[in-house]
């Protein structure tokens, strides 16, 4: 078979180890053939960082590129939805981080353009490809751990000062940028919409939120606590908990170590030899992701079942009633509704 061909969209830190993950999978399997940039010179130095054979300036030219099948957008969240459309109005499968856009209504249109052009499209929710994930999944759904009754997770770092974070124009915040991986978690264990939320934050001068804390109510009864801060440090875990038992993932976001039902705690590992230092923790796992793209494309699937359009649309709707409750709106908010 021949190998999955890949354009990368940015040249920023998360695309840098996007690419470097993807790297570490056999060249037969994936080959990063390309980069975009908003700067020409800024693809180019990434191009040759990671033997990369083009490099373009903007992102028109790659999308047009006939020798790209997939693209990983890895741009500031603003953009996620125009160059979304791009890439699916030129055949490209896409990969796009999270959050998928700035709310439900542009992710909604977003993924129905996806189905309309029978292209894959998915949600770069990187966590839950980690085996950690996958074995907690396994377990609540051999009923392991019984019926679901709480999911405590926080998620927090000092991030005040950083730009994505704290600007507007960029599309800042925490529930956008770190809530996308409490909320996902919470779904991951309790599979069902919340029938209710209560959420209460603090916001900066420019009207984005720093920290966040909200309850989810679910129909079983079941209860989950999130936590979201760019203040200052959380214990950044989630417990998962049950009628018949807990388990508790450690750096949840990108866990390789979790504490099983009977109290051990099971740890797990990355591949050995990327080529570069990663930006961020654990991004070797990233090739996770990439390979559950490949072998969606590969079974001709559209989307992915740990991370189905549905759930994305549900995360960004959770998103959206957290941010009507505690006061942060975007331009879009406007422009694009449900």
């Amino acid at each position: 078979m021949a190998p999955l061909r890949w354009g990368i969209v940015s040249a920023g830190k998360i695309s840098h180890d996007f690419t470097t993950a993807l790297a570490t999978w056999p060249k037969e399997q994936h080959l990063a053939v390309a980069v975009s940039a908003r700067k020409l010179a800024d693809a180019e130095q990434f191009a040759k960082m990671h033997g990369l054979a083009k490099a373009y300036e903007g992102y028109e030219a790659l999308a047009k590129d006939a020798e790209i099948d997939v693209v990983y957008i890895g741009a500031i969240n603003p953009a996620h939805y125009e160059i979304g459309r791009l890439m699916l109005d030129h055949g490209k499968h896409v990969l796009c981080e999270k959050p998928l856009c700035i709310n439900e209504g542009q992710s909604k249109r977003l993924l129905a353009h996806a189905q309309a052009k029978k292209l894959f499209f998915m949600e770069a929710i990187w966590s839950r490809f980690f085996p950690s994930y996958v074995q907690l999944r396994d377990r609540i759904d051999a009923g392991e751990l019984g019926d679901i009754q709480q999911v405590e997770v926080a998620f927090g770092f000092p991030l005040a000062d950083v730009d994505r974070l704290r600007m507007k124009q960029l599309g800042g915040g925490t529930v956008l940028d770190l809530g996308v991986y409490t909320i996902q978690v919470i779904l991951w264990a309790y599979r069902a919409a919340p029938t209710k939320i209560v959420a209460k934050g603090k916001l900066n001068e420019d009207g984005v939120d720093l920290e966040v804390s909200a309850e989810l109510h679910f129909a079983n009864g079941g209860i989950a606590r999130m936590k979201t801060s760019a203040l200052e440090k959380q214990t950044n875990t989630a417990t998962v908990r049950g009628s018949k038992g807990t388990m508790t993932l450690h750096d949840f976001w990108c866990p390789l170590a979790l504490t099983d039902i009977d109290g051990s705690r099971k740890e797990y590992t990355l591949p050995d030899g990327a080529r570069h230092p990663f930006n961020f923790q654990n991004s070797c796992g990233l090739r996770y992701e990439a390979e559950e793209v490949r072998q969606c494309i590969a079974g001709g699937r559209l989307e992915s079942a740990s991370v189905p359009h549905s759930e994305s649309l549900l995360i960004a709707r959770i998103q959206d009633e957290i941010r009507r409750q505690i006061g942060v709106q975007f331009p879009e908010d406007a422009e694009f509704k449900v």
